[in-house]
């Protein structure tokens, strides 16, 4: 049936891999080509697998290219650039009659002989004649763009923009992309991918930004001014970003000696009125699990990226899975309330990190932003972000001179002040404490504090983010997804042709929006899609809402879903549907 599905895509989008070694430079190409076709009016996607290592493994930069909106993976190849000889056996899986391999064709070998069409370019001979093996991405990057038809000049002048002032390195990469662009043109006859005076300035308007950039960009646009974290992949990104801009937005970056100190920093600098957030993956954020039951019990406002990666312990630390969702729910030892929220698109990435600020500040909660590599390292031209309705709410007060941290009120949200801002004493404490503040051992206090903290958790249900449905509102079936996957659910489900499929995503995912339960119930046929092996948010749903789904799809292999291929596992279960009530 995946033939039949990849009928489906449009004439006019490719998929380019390039495959080799880490320290080849294919992130390198992967920037070049985006950029160039961005700037030719194309629609782009990007994402990346790659392995744990300096140098040497196999990794693969998959970029798709279109006419229309495209934001999301697929497992289809068109054109499969080899930079090293076990390429193409890395994606043997991949590899289809319909796939273009270009390459020395030493790299080959038997995985490539399923494509019909396979051209000897010698990438490594062709840069040393242009100014040395080191050029050899550069000259790929020709050959795909002769391989396309497409002009020139847009990937020169991205050349230039990349090396600007650095006139001798800028003339010997056109002169390696011009050589590469002459040598597949020289030999790949017949070949038409049909983007030739394809693109109609369908992106021209649009930015081109990281998951974890939109994360980044979500923080100053909440207000953060402070981030702590230590480095760990796939959330060091955000953490590069905030530092990188960290002049211009008045930001104080703080890499952190571990996970640790980095989230009693981010703790200690909400306590003292600054908006903080820590970026961190699964094992950095079981290190931090105590210091979020600190917050609980302070009541400080904390956020928290939770960048999801494959484990336990180290895992695959360099994959996509979605498997820390219960890890975040019950993330600290005692009970108390918190956010999660699980951005899909970047435009959510930025505003739901934006915000988190807000949410964190008014119920004094930790708020966790759940991603994942597939999402932190994949980037597409979207819309310019909405930056209007973007405002900072902050909400300290200036404390009296009788001020109480812990006040008990109607809503069990106390008033917040901050040390200096006013004439009270701002008193915390992570032992249980009485409302100044101060340590106590009264049992019944003790319970009004408990039922005080998580009281708060019917007006954080309140203000829940409602989950997004996509598609016909008089749907049998009802896919549902959460987090990062929800581009390629959308697309799995157009590619079924299924006219009564509809997508429901969820981007909080605790506490849930009151109408999750309705819904659901109103599909004859409901299927849970996510990137784990025991279905963590099923579970979830069945908890809060008392509803067993019909299926799980899940993936936990370290590689995002696949749009088309998707589309074949919906299709069975809903055709089989369809089957039983014949």
């Amino acid at each position: 049936m995946i033939m039949e599905i990849a009928k489906n895509l449009q004439p006019a989008d490719v998929t380019i891999v390039l495959c080799g070694q880490a320290g080849q430079g294919i992130q390198t190409v992967e920037t070049l080509l985006s950029n160039t076709f961005k700037l030719a009016g194309c629609s782009v996607f990007s994402t990346k697998e790659y392995m744990s290592r300096v140098r040497g493994g196999m990794n693969s930069t998959f970029v798709r290219v279109s006419d229309k909106p495209v934001s999301a993976f697929i497992d289809r190849i068109d054109i499969l650039a080899c930079l090293d000889a076990g390429a193409a056996d890395h994606l043997r899986s991949r590899i289809g009659p319909q796939t273009v391999v270009i390459g020395d064709k030493g790299t080959f070998g038997q995985a490539a002989e399923t494509a019909k069409n396979r051209f000897d370019i010698p990438f490594n001979t062709i840069a040393e004649q242009a100014g040395g093996k080191i050029y050899s991405n550069t000259v790929a990057a020709g050959a795909i763009i002769g391989l396309l038809g497409m002009d020139m000049e847009p990937v020169r002048e991205v050349l230039r923009n990349i090396f600007a002032g650095k006139d001798e390195i800028i003339q010997t990469n056109i002169a390696a992309l011009e050589k590469g662009y002459e040598a597949v043109r020289a030999v790949c006859r017949g070949i038409d991918f049909k983007l030739k005076g394809a693109a109609q300035q369908a992106a021209s308007d649009h930015i081109l930004v990281r998951g974890a950039q939109a994360v980044g960009l979500g923080a100053i646009g909440g207000g953060c001014n402070f981030i702590s974290s230590y480095p760990m992949s796939p959330s060091t990104g955000v953490l590069v970003f905030l530092a990188q801009n960290a002049a211009d937005f008045g930001i104080v970056a703080e890499q952190a000696e571990d996970e640790i100190a980095a989230v009693n920093m981010a703790i200690g600098a909400w306590y003292a009125g600054a908006r903080a957030i820590a970026a961190t993956s699964g094992g950095g954020f079981a290190l931090m699990c105590e210091g979020i039951s600190l917050a609980g019990m302070l009541e400080t406002p904390v956020v928290i990226n939770l960048a999801q990666r494959p484990g336990p312990a180290t895992g695959l630390p360099t994959r996509t899975e979605q498997g820390d969702l219960e890890l975040a729910l019950y993330a600290g030892h005692g009970e108390f309330p918190r956010i999660l929220l699980a951005p899909g698109t970047l435009e959510e990435g930025f505003l739901l990190t934006a915000k988190a600020f807000n949410l964190a500040d008014k119920f004094q909660v930790p708020v966790i932003i759940l991603t994942d590599q597939y999402y932190m390292d994949s980037y597409y031209d979207s819309p310019a972000f909405d930056v209007d309705e973007l405002k900072p709410q902050k909400h300290i007060i200036e404390t009296a001179a009788d001020y109480r941290r812990y006040e008990l009120t109607e809503d069990g949200i106390s008033p917040r002040g901050v040390p200096g801002f006013g004439k009270g004493m701002v008193c915390v404490d992570s032992d249980e404490h009485d409302q100044t503040g101060h340590i106590t051992e009264d049992l019944d206090l003790r319970v009004e504090m408990v039922d005080k903290r998580l009281q708060k958790l019917d007006m954080m249900r309140e203000c829940a983010v409602q989950p997004t449905l996509y598609g016909s509102e008089n749907y049998r079936n009802l896919v549902i997804c959460w987090g990062s996957t929800v581009n390629i659910v959308r697309e799995a489900v157009e590619l079924t042709k299924s006219q009564d499929t509809a997508v429901l995503h969820f981007t909080q995912i605790f506490p849930l929006h009151s109408d999750a339960a309705m819904l659901i119930c109103e599909a004859e046929t409901s299927i849970v899609v996510e990137g784990n092996a025991t279905g963590q948010f099923a579970k979830l749903l069945l908890l809060e809402t008392g509803i067993q789904v019909d299926h799980n799809v899940l993936k936990y292999d370290g590689i995002s879903f696949a749009a088309d291929t998707l589309a074949d596992q919906l299709l069975s279960i809903i055709g089989r549907r369809n089957h039983n009530e014949e």
